[in-house]
């Protein structure tokens, strides 16, 4: 079974040894191999212990002739690391606070909860906000209106920014909204503000229905099953449908597409996932129903479902490469191909029964169906190696049968495995095949093999970016499906000591094409490069591999800077046409950078461009003292008298506006000391972080307001005074005990002049002009307050650790978005991943 070797072994580029060293190498590793061996020995502990060192020695020899795991897996498989083995979930949010809503989805403070643990042991999550009751709507608990979606992704941003994943990576996350919720204007435009969403990539689930109307010119209605608000109904024409589901607006759907498609042409986002086609080409599609996708789009999957991803190297199973140099003609090993997908296969079945799971519904769902997703990568480079060109139909025509190579191995390979280790606990052969799933169009015998005997997996395939892995494993072959991007181009890497190193990266096709004598200054036609093609034919390899990979692709069409809008438009109406189940594209301009651009030197960077020191994100707490307030509340619930102490940490934080330096000083940590209750010091400790979270990401009086919305069973609470019209004061009431202690803030916050007296944000100019000088003892009066130094667990490296907007990109970087790991503006989307130049950082993909 053995691949024919290329007549030239290079050694291994030095950045991916580096790469691989830092990412993935565990404590005396110092090659890859012995990375694999860790990895397989560590994934065989599922197997029987009579087959345990025969399957670690399969999964070892596999691992060295092209298979991969995802980061993940090869990050922690067999370390004894307490993190998930899984890149990404997707996570349910309901239409309540906490608990779960009527409809058996986790409230949204329990789901943000669900997230940061996912988060924190190393996975990403993808998300449905559609859910969550639009701005205006009812909140009849509260006698209130809703915030809608935006403001809880917003929460759920500043959540992922503060908590750093296992091994040191930061969280993924994705948010999808459905084409017919009432606020969808807002989360269209939500990414055009600066800093908002960064942690996230968006998109909008798209209904053929929707496209229908779309095509048609029809009008399109923006619905929700929440009742909309008193206020909401006097101001507007809202009605109820027969469905019982309330119009809170009603568009022309070409209106609102051309919103979606003019902001994703403006910013790259949002991303579109055609949800329709996912649902009716899903195996299980009588059995759950897909709402949201992974953080790349690659896994469409139902609540709690994760991506066990593993590609293998498509570069490895080319015979004779270049043979064309020397008068021959290289050859593709078809079988070897078939045999590493199937035991590819048992590879991640095994990863199911080995991994750390963040939450117990996630081990369960995944134990109920045994998702897995091989995949490939470097497909660019093999038709490079092969003599054929990515951009025209025989380039197609391969990538097609590696795909259907590729599906008939892994599903046989699951039927084989039903009959060793039984069928997925759901599978329902006349279900599973009826007509119009993805397994409905395998081959005849394959079906009848698995009516006979079940399947292991209710899914096989998934064709993801590859991230850091091709680099570090692979030696920087081309990425998933895409095309190489560059042949070759500069990343710098900070050294241990503190300086910056620049290393020149080469695309493997591209210098192993040059050490067999070939004159890289004239290279033939078939090196085409994701820049050298048009992005219909990008949307066109997309297309001729969609019908055999039984999940999604993750794949980015560039398009030219100056690519006319219409144009644009309809690469999405034919990716729709064509069955393809998203589309994310990268436009080049002002807002995301463009190609080949130089950065300016500092001196030339305006000034302007830095944060708002009110909405800079604070990602950690400073070491040692800060100065805060401590105060003591007391309120009274049904129980009676209730005291407690609260703490509010304050820091400095510099910035510009109108071209102005303003320094202010923010509240950045809320801390009620444990040991005052007997009883629910979880939710308190709890809610207290999550404000932490909302004062560093710049939102704390949003997050103050929601707070004092929530309610409970156990009757009103009473806190502070209110003055009526004619004067008299009287006493406060407040739903829960949650928004007396928010009150109570919102007050502290008040006598410090960070919020005004009804709670809102104060702006920074009148910030600026009070700060640094001493406050009136009205504005200090307080139940008690004392200025006090306090000390905790470490989360920010300081105020003058905050990157500022100006970090000067490496030469030759590209302009592009900020970069969280150097700071350079230099951060574009390569192959699928976002991509810094400067640095080479590479986040949100495998």
């Amino acid at each position: 079974m053995a691949v024919t070797a290329p007549p030239l072994q290079l050694a291994p580029q030095q950045f991916s040894i580096d790469v691989m060293l830092e990412k993935y190498a565990k404590g005396d590793e110092r090659t890859a191999d012995d990375v694999y061996r860790r990895v397989a020995r560590g994934v065989a502990a599922a197997e029987p212990s009579g087959l345990r060192d025969e399957i670690e020695a399969r999964f070892f020899d596999n691992l060295r002739h092209g298979a991969l795991g995802a980061g993940r897996i090869m990050s922690a498989a067999g370390s004894g690391i307490a993190a998930t083995l899984i890149n990404c979930f997707v996570q349910p949010v309901g239409d309540s606070i906490q608990g779960v809503d009527d409809e058996g989805r986790p409230g949204i403070y329990v789901a943000l909860l669900q997230a940061a643990e996912t988060m924190r042991r190393g996975g990403g999550v993808g998300y449905n906000f559609s859910a969550i009751r639009p701005h205006g709507a009812y909140v009849r608990s509260t006698g209130s209106s809703a915030s809608g979606p935006c403001s809880y992704i917003d929460v759920f941003d500043a959540s992922c920014r503060t908590v750093e994943s296992a091994g040191a990576r930061r969280g993924a996350q994705m948010a999808v909204l459905d084409c017919d919720h009432p606020d969808l204007p807002e989360f269209i435009e939500a990414k055009h503000s600066k800093g908002r969403w960064n942690n996230f990539n968006v998109s909008v689930a798209v209904t053929d229905a929707f496209m229908h109307a779309v095509e048609q010119d029809l009008a399109w209605q923006l619905v929700h099953r929440a009742e909309p608000s008193p206020a909401l109904r006097a101001a507007s024409d809202v009605r109820q449908r027969e469905d019982g589901l309330w119009v809170y607006a009603e568009k022309r759907a070409r209106a609102i597409w051309d919103a979606i498609m003019r902001s994703t042409y403006d910013i790259a986002e949002p991303g579109v996932v055609f949800i329709s086609k996912m649902n009716a080409d899903n195996n299980l599609r009588a059995l759950e129903s897909i709402r949201a996708t992974n953080p790349c789009g690659e896994q469409p999957l139902p609540p709690y479902g994760c991506c066990n991803l593993g590609p293998l190297d498509l570069t490895r199973f080319v015979a004779d490469p270049f043979a064309q140099l020397d008068g021959g003609e290289p050859s593709f090993d078809w079988d070897a191909l078939a045999q590493r997908t199937r035991t590819q296969v048992r590879f991640l079945d095994d990863v199911l029964d080995v991994t750390l799971w963040p939450l117990d519904e996630q081990r369960a769902e995944a134990a109920a169906k045994r998702r897995i997703g091989v995949g490939f990568t470097g497909l660019g480079d093999t038709l490079i190696l092969l003599g054929l060109r990515y951009n025209a139909e025989e380039g197609r025509e391969f990538a097609a049968r590696v795909g259907r190579v590729m599906r008939d191995a892994a599903y046989r390979a699951s039927v084989e495995l039903a009959r060793e280790r039984g069928a997925f606990p759901l599978f329902d052969a006349k279900t599973y095949l009826e007509e119009g799933t993805f397994a409905s169009r395998l081959p005849d015998d394959l079906k009848d093999a698995i009516r006979e005997h079940g399947i292991r997996n209710s899914h096989l395939l998934s064709i993801a970016p590859t991230g850091t892995v091709s680099l570090a494993f692979a030696d920087n072959v081309s990425n998933g499906i895409e095309p190489a991007f560059s042949w070759t181009y500069q990343r710098t890497k900070v050294m241990a000591d503190g300086t910056r190193q620049t290393f020149s990266v080469e695309d493997r096709a591209w210098r192993l094409y040059r050490e067999m004598g070939g004159d890289v200054s004239a290279l033939p036609d078939y090196f085409v490069s994701a820049l050298d093609m048009t992005a219909q034919e990008h949307v066109a390899m997309m297309a001729a591999v969609q019908p055999f990979v039984d999940t999604s692709i993750s794949k980015t069409v560039n398009v030219p800077a100056d690519y006319p809008f219409d144009a644009f438009e309809g690469l999405y109406l034919d990716a729709w046409r064509r069955g393809l189940k998203g589309l994310a594209t990268y436009r080049p301009n002002e807002t995301l950078g463009a190609v080949l651009q130089v950065a300016r030197p500092p001196e030339e960077t305006n000034g302007d461009n830095l944060h708002d020191p009110l909405r800079v994100a604070i990602d950690h707490r400073p070491k040692g003292e800060l100065p805060a307030v401590i105060e003591k509340i007391e309120y009274l619930t049904q129980a009676g008298k209730v005291s407690l102490y609260v703490a509010v940490s304050f820091m400095e934080v510099t910035g510009v506006v109108g071209g102005e330096q303003m320094t202010i000083e923010r509240p950045i940590e809320f801390f009620i000391p444990v040991g005052q209750r007997d009883e629910s010091q979880q939710w308190i400790t709890a809610t207290m972080r999550s404000l932490s979270l909302a004062a560093r990401g710049g939102f704390v009086a949003r997050a103050l307001q929601d707070m004092r919305k929530v309610s409970w069973d156990r009757g009103q609470v009473r806190l502070g005074e209110t003055q009526r019209l004619d004067g008299k004061r009287i006493p406060l009431w407040h739903d829960s005990e949650v928004a007396a202690i928010a009150y109570a803030i919102q007050q502290i916050l008040h006598r410090r002049g960070f919020l005004d007296a009804e709670g809102h944000q104060v702006p920074t100019r009148l910030l600026a002009r009070h700060f640094g000088q001493p406050m009136p003892d009205e504005v200090l009066d307080g139940p008690a307050h004392a200025a006090i130094a306090m000390s905790g667990e470490q989360v920010l490296d300081g105020p003058n650790a905050l990157p500022p907007d100006t970090t000067f990109a490496a030469p030759h970087a590209m302009l592009g978005r900020k970069c969280g790991s150097c700071g350079a503006n230099a951060v574009i989307r390569k192959d699928g991943c976002d991509f810094c130049t400067a640095c080479g950082e590479i986040g949100s993909c495998g």
